[in-house]
């Protein structure tokens, strides 16, 4: 038998005698037929949606993961306009465009993963942890709701099936973004955006001929890339690795090492 609701059994527990008894009395003053009672009220679960989960198979994703995150730093390092910016604004594009560009990487790849629940701590266990440090209230721990955005942004992508051409010019589009805050060249690198805009709409044109939407509809799937956090991607698949460090450190290292 299945465990029941925890939102439905809060509910219940919140339900006052007396309106029970008020609506039980509407209930047998109805005619027969046309009955009313507590069940009968339309509830949305959002237990399920509110899951802490973790990767089916960490060693496996967590591979396919890392190789995907060090060709998204080397596609950044590798591009001349990139360099060519101050340091600062270097770095805080990267901040910005980190998590997209490794979904869009994950896309280009065919990562595909599963996930499975995380068992509910035990009384005893949450007593005899109760003095020691607790985890960073900070981390966003994954759950069922944050990854289904995820997939969902996937599968959109691979609807599109795009070319690596379209794929390099979108994260073009999406590293140079000019409404990133405090950026002492933004009108440079909103010209690069442009260019890279320009760019994927040529490519989209030339490889379908007849396809007039296409470029608005990859625009449209890429603004979902916003909706999944960097605290998502790196407690999902990347703390298993990298343990208490600090992914955005590790990127910069990465980065702006020669």
């Amino acid at each position: 038998m299945d465990n029941p609701c925890h939102c439905t059994a809060s509910s219940d527990r919140l339900l006052n005698p007396i309106l029970f008894n008020i609506l039980s009395q509407m209930d047998n003053s109805r005619p027969r037929g046309d009955t009313f009672s507590h069940s009968s009220v339309p509830h949305r679960c959002n237990c399920e949606m509110r899951r802490r989960v973790c990767l089916k198979r960490p060693p496996v994703v967590c591979k396919e993961a890392s190789a995907v995150l060090v060709k998204t730093i080397h596609f950044i390092k590798n591009l001349p306009a990139f360099n060519q910016l101050p340091s600062s604004d270097r770095f805080a594009l990267l901040k910005s465009c980190w998590a997209p560009l490794f979904i869009l990487g994950l896309a280009q790849e065919h990562v595909d993963f599963e996930v499975t629940d995380i068992p509910a701590d035990s009384m005893l266990k949450k007593i005899l942890l109760n003095h020691q440090e607790s985890p960073d209230p900070g981390r966003e721990q994954p759950t069922m709701a944050g990854v289904s955005k995820l997939k969902c942004c996937l599968k959109k992508f691979w609807s599109l099936d795009l070319s690596p051409k379209e794929y390099a010019y979108l994260k073009g589009t999406t590293i140079f973004n000019p409404d990133v805050p405090d950026l002492k060249a933004s009108p440079f690198v909103e010209g690069l955006q442009q260019e890279a805009q320009h760019a994927l709409s040529e490519v989209v044109r030339l490889l379908h001929p007849g396809h007039q939407e296409r470029f608005a509809r990859i625009l449209l799937t890429a603004s979902m890339l916003q909706g999944v956090t960097p605290s998502l991607i790196t407690e999902l698949f990347f703390r298993p690795v990298i343990g208490q460090a600090d992914l955005l450190e590790l990127l910069v290292d990465m980065l702006f090492c020669r």
